[in-house]
């Protein structure tokens, strides 16, 4: 029989949870659907035509892009940072409908984000097909560096990754010739001391593949840029590929902002010299005047691929302001044609030639404007994103089937820890995000609704919050973490509510509507530019889901 000790401890163990105060009982925030639609401008003013398709082909934050065919088959893979899971593989058959077919990071022993602000981490990936293995070579950045992982099936699983000790730089390219030998291209600081600001060099190393182990010498390829008298900036994301005896190396150059380019060298052996093309870049926007309609901006950082047919195409990274090279999506995944012409250099676009969104191409692109999930599954969809590894279970699909249910924790959008937070990317210029909440706070400070978040310095929460219905914006370190309170209103009795975000550009509108109720506008028109990646950290964009916290 328990003594009177043992029972108080066992009710006070029941009463205390782990933030080490009482949270009797504690908050559960049930999510009974996310539904997600969009729409572009240009799809009403300059709809498709027969043939042709939509850049960017995959689109929110999708940057850095590498692809690679096998078969009839194509596989791509982008960069997420401290977002988990990270690298995306997606699958298509043509070039322009892509599914997303898994995350090679997806399991939380893989890496471990913790700590890390949302523009640090997986950096541009390269992935690669040899010997009936595929390959991904990544950067980790403050978390590990230079890696390499493999699978059988690009759906997964990965392995574990083999990381390069001592190896520096970011954007490893793994390339394959036709005797089996690897190749490591990758950026990295120049040769002593850096000549300027963003003075970088591409390098190269041999790889055995059998053991994963760096060999040989490393050597420098490039030094600077295509005209190193003039100082070029970052020379990064490089890229191998062979052709009629010719080793091409393309990287990007100027940036990731509106100067950034694509740059062309080849050389009749792998390790070079390396000697820049005549006409360069082979691929950019920098050169064309501001308040074009439907610009693309800041494109760069090709992966060529050729096709069944032996067409070529390259996949590249840009922008889609919507005003003043403003964008709150973030770097997308574009596709167009690499021409030959005479000389063997390759040309994706020339001078002063605006990258267009209608393509002539492959097939039409379909329905890419609503995505709905109603927690239906055993597991979460391979679209949905969190800030950084997740360290425990605070989110489940079976506690109340059909719903997604949330336990608030102290961890908030403005921290470097995980929160109790899923997301998915925004994806168009006019977009609306709307979920069902059950919701009843158990202490106080406890919130639940939808948030956006761009980074730590720049979100948004719209949901309940101590008995009202609140709008809370974070622009900037001078805020709070939790966000300024810009409009609110009471909601005590009612714990069902509907939310709905509708972005248009850079303004924002909350609606919610009460059980039964009808859409009733909070705010209107409230400014949402701060969370354009070009004012925040420039790397991801924004995106949107499910959120509940609590104070600590």
């Amino acid at each position: 029989m328990k003594s009177a000790v043992q029972l108080a401890t066992i009710l006070l163990a029941l009463v205390f949870g782990s933030y080490g105060y009482a949270q009797a009982p504690s908050s559960k925030a049930a999510f009974t659907y996310l539904d997600y639609s969009g729409q572009d401008p240009i799809d009403q003013t300059a709809p498709l035509k027969p043939g042709e398709f939509r850049n960017p082909i995959i689109p929110g934050f999708h940057p850095d892009p590498s692809i690679v065919r096998v078969g009839r088959f194509y596989y791509l893979v982008n960069s997420t940072f401290g977002f988990y899971p990270g690298l995306p593989v997606f699958r298509s058959s043509d070039l322009v409908n892509w599914t997303q077919i898994g995350n090679a990071i997806d399991r939380s022993d893989m890496l471990d984000f913790t700590g890390l602000k949302i523009n640090r981490a997986i950096f541009a990936p390269t992935i690669r097909h040899t010997a009936g293995r595929f390959y991904i070579i990544n950067t980790c950045i403050d978390c590990g560096g230079n890696f390499i992982i493999s699978a059988k099936n690009p759906a997964g699983p990965w392995s574990d990754p083999t990381f390069f000790p001592g190896f520096d730089g970011i954007d490893p390219d793994l390339f394959v010739d036709d005797d089996g030998s690897a190749w490591v291209a990758s950026n990295g600081p120049p040769d002593g001391t850096p000549r300027y600001d963003g003075h970088r060099a591409l390098w190269l190393q041999q790889l055995d593949l059998r053991t994963l182990k760096l060999v040989g010498e490393r050597r420098m390829i490039v030094d600077g840029g295509v005209h190193p008298e003039r100082n070029p900036i970052w020379t990064e994301g490089p890229h191998i590929i062979k052709r009629e005896g010719w080793y091409y190396l393309f990287a990007a150059e100027g940036g990731t902002a509106g100067d950034h380019s694509e740059t062309i060298y080849r050389a009749r052996q792998v390790t070079g010299p390396y000697l820049p093309g005549p006409v360069n870049p082979i691929l950019t926007q920098r050169d064309l005047p501001a308040g074009r309609p439907y610009p693309i901006y800041a494109t760069g950082h090709v992966d060529p691929v050729q096709d069944s047919k032996g067409r070529w195409w390259a996949v590249f990274l840009g922008t889609r302001p919507y005003s003043a090279n403003l964008s709150n999506m973030g770097r997308e995944t574009f596709l167009l044609p690499m021409e030959w012409p005479r000389g063997g250099w390759p040309m994706i676009l020339p001078a002063k030639t605006a990258a267009p969104q209608a393509v002539r191409g492959p097939v039409r692109r379909g329905n890419r404007n609503h995505w709905r999930d109603d927690f239906t599954a055993t597991q979460l969809a391979p679209e949905w994103l969190m800030l950084r590894t997740p360290q425990d279970r605070w989110f489940s699909l079976s506690a109340q089937p059909g719903k997604l249910v949330l336990t608030p924790r102290p961890a908030d959008l403005s921290s470097t820890a995980n929160p109790s937070f899923l997301a998915i990317r925004q994806q168009h210029q006019f977009a609306v995000g709307e979920t069902e909440l059950d919701f009843t706070a158990a202490r106080p400070g406890d919130r639940a609704g939808l948030a956006m978040f761009a980074d730590e310095e720049h979100h948004v929460f719209f949901g309940q919050a101590d008995g009202q219905i609140i709008v809370a914006v974070r622009n900037g370190s001078s805020d709070p973490a939790g966000g300024r309170t810009i409009a609110a209103v009471p909601n005590a009795a009612a714990k069902a509510l509907r939310l709905r975000i509708i972005v248009d550009g850079p303004w924002l509108s909350f609606d919610y509507a009460l059980p039964g109720g009808r859409w009733i506008t909070l705010l209107g028109k409230a400014d949402g530019a701060f969370l354009a990646s070009e004012l925040s950290n420039q790397f991801t964009g924004t995106v949107i889901g499910p959120y509940a916290s609590t104070r600590r």
